[in-house]
Parts: structure tokens; sequence; C-alpha cells
């Protein structure tokens, strides 16, 4: 007799019918994670990141594929960066992380560098726990711990995730470590570049407070983390230290607010299946069956952002014109409700976005009246 199905068991299963029979799950990194948090009421996002589908697959398959992601090229030169900053046991980047984060720290010397392999996340997960907490124990010395995989409930389900580095100072103090390869020129890189770094390291962070707070005495996770980029447009690392407390901070109230994974599963149609494998016409069904919020902003976050554009023009709802325009706009929801109200032929004239509206369809109205009798009189005289 089989055991009973707890309800995280249950929860798993549920999962792997929504992506499909023998259809692996895409692992949710800190990325990915940001732009969940960046948009927490979308609800289809939440469900197919937590299921682990491959959301690059699937938007191909519903004809709307997506360029997002990095090209080949880029992950090779990234992957080769790395490789530089964490060669000869992470002397490099353990200077960079004195030179930036602890100066008046010893240098690093002889630092350890733990070996974190163990059978699938979990046990990673247990094993990078683990070595945290002995090389905490241990002060006075420096450790380096590459590709740490930490865990972070997010919706009701864990993702593993797996930072570039984490440094463990010799006070016992924790340090997340970016390598990006975008260039940094005199001291300063690309503002928006250097931002969605600093959203994926905060996800990092927060993982990290959540292995911190099981310790006793809990250590400290620093809030200033080291990104690493090459120096100028040589293949040279430089470093400079990001504080990511703002971002921590919105990470961690917008991963709050969102729906759990659980609760949305249960709400969806029996036999509910996203796998890229299914005709087009039931594949879609399936995505609409999920609600979504579009913005505009998805299109540099999300693989299904073409197709979810495509759907709210069709609809005329008024966010794929920008969260700041939907909410200048209250209840009126669609670009038909919007016109209505300003021509006055719907809407509450109390309403202070519907007077709003109309006031300015009066101005526009006026302006294109002044501008037609001002080329009338224009056309006039040059007859004469």
């Amino acid at each position: 007799m089989p055991p009973p199905r707890t309800r995280g068991t249950a929860l798993r299963h549920r999962l792997a019918e929504l992506r499909g029979p023998d259809v692996p799950a895409k692992a949710l990194d800190a990325r990915a994670l940001a732009a969940l948090a960046a948009n927490p009421g979308c609800r289809r996002r939440a469900i197919l990141d937590g299921a682990g589908v491959n959301k690059a697959a699937l938007a191909s398959a519903l004809g709307s594929p997506s360029a997002f992601g990095q090209s080949q090229f880029a992950l090779t030169r990234g992957n080769a960066f790395e490789a530089k900053v964490k060669a000869d046991g992470g002397k490099e980047l353990l200077r960079l992380v004195h030179e930036k984060l602890d100066p008046r720290a010893e240098p690093p010397a002889d630092a350890r560098v733990p070996d974190l392999s163990a059978i699938g996340p979990e046990g990673r997960t247990a094993r990078t726990a683990l070595e945290l907490r002995e090389a905490t124990g241990a002060r006075g010395a420096w450790t380096l711990l590459d590709h740490p995989m930490l865990a972070l409930d997010v919706a009701g389900s864990p993702a593993f995730l797996e930072p570039d580095a984490v440094v463990v100072h010799p006070d016992g103090s924790w340090t997340v470590v970016e390598i990006k390869s975008f260039p940094m020129v005199d001291g300063s890189a690309d503002p928006s570049k250097v931002g969605a770094a600093a959203r994926q390291a905060a996800v990092y962070v927060l993982a990290l407070e959540d292995v911190a707070a099981r310790l006793d005495p809990a250590p400290t996770v620093r809030h200033h983390v080291l990104l690493v980029c090459p120096k100028d447009f040589s293949n040279l690392p430089t470093a400079s230290a990001v504080d990511v407390r703002k971002q921590r901070a919105v990470t961690s109230r917008q991963l709050a607010r969102l729906t759990r994974v659980q609760d949305i599963a249960d709400a969806l149609p029996e036999g509910t299946c996203f796998s890229p494998d299914l005709p087009a016409e039931d594949l879609t069904a399936a995505v609409e069956s999920v609600p979504a919020t579009y913005a505009p902003e998805c299109l540099s976050a999300c693989e299904l952002a073409f197709h979810c554009r495509d759907r709210s023009r069709a609809d005329g709802a008024v966010t794929s014109l920008g969260r700041s325009v939907r909410a200048e706009l209250g209840g009126l929801t669609t670009v038909e409700d919007v016109l209505a109200a300003a021509r006055g032929e719907a809407g509450d004239p109390d309403d202070p976005a519907v007077a709003a509206l109309r006031r300015a369809a009066e101005l526009r109205a006026e302006a294109l009246g002044e501008l037609s009798a001002a080329d009338l009189g224009g056309g006039v005289g040059a007859c004469r």
C-alpha cells in the first residue's frame, strides 16, 4: 500500500501534471525570480514559474516566440570571464572583496574553497548550509563558496538559487558576489544593467538571510554586494560595492504579495496542461485559463511577453499602455471605456479620472479648432 500523499507531495505531483508527462522542470533562477517579484499580480507567470514550465518553448508553441535571453556568444564570454575571476582558488576575487568591502580585515591568504558537490538541489542546499555554518564558526579565516545552492520559499514552493559566489569574512559575515560580463568604464557601468544585477543579488541576499536565521547566533548578511565586471574594454576584473537594501526590501515585499502557487493550481480546470507538445488551440486555452497582468516592462523580463501583449491589445486593456497610465485611470480598464468617458458617453462625472479625461478632450477639441481656423485663414490669405 503506497504511503499517504502529503500536501507537499500532492503539490509537486500537480505541478508535474501542469508541465506535461515526461517534461523536466526548468529551474527558477534569481533573474526570473526578480522579474516575478516585479510583477506580483501576474498569476500566469507565478504558476508557470512555480511549475517549472519552459516559457521560451511555450511561447514558440503559441506562435509568439521571444528573443528574450542572452546570446550564446554572451554566455560563452561571461563563463570565460567568471573562470578568470575565480582562477587560482579565487585569489583575485577575494582580493577585490577585501579591497572594496573589508579593507580593515587581514588580507585573504590560504582561503578555504570547500567542495559543495552533492546529489540533487536539496543535497547541494544542505551541503551549502553546512559549509556556511562551519566557515562562520572558524573566525579569522576567509572562505569562498563557489556556486553555492540556496533555497527560497516562493508562493509556497521552494526555488533553488545559485549565486556566482558567497564569501565568508574573517568576522563571520557573509557577502554575495555577482560576476557580470558587461564592462565597467572609468569605474561605472550601464545603470540599467547594474540595477538588474542589484535586483538579482537582492534575491540571493534574501535566501542567505533564511540560512542565517537558522544559526545561533545568526551571522550578518551584508547588504553591500560585490559586483565584478571587466575593466574598461579589457578582460581584467574590477569591482564595485553595490548597496542592495532598497532592492531587497522591494523584493521581499513583492514576494510576500504573491498568490500561493497551490491556490492558483487549485483554481485551474481539471486536465490543464502547459506542455508545448499540445495542439496550439488546447495550449492557448490552457494559458488563457490563468489571468495575466501585462505591462510593457514584461518585454524585457518574460518570454511570454509578446503573447500577452497581443492578447492585451486585442482586449483593449489599458495595461498595454503602461502601469503609470493604468494607475491614473482608476476603474477604467479598457481603451473603449476611456474614450467613452472622454466623450461624455459613460462614466461618473464626479470620478476624478473621468473629469480629467473630459477636460483633456475639451482642451484637445479647442486646440484642434483653433489650428483648423488658422489653417483656413492661411489658405484664404494665400488665395488673395
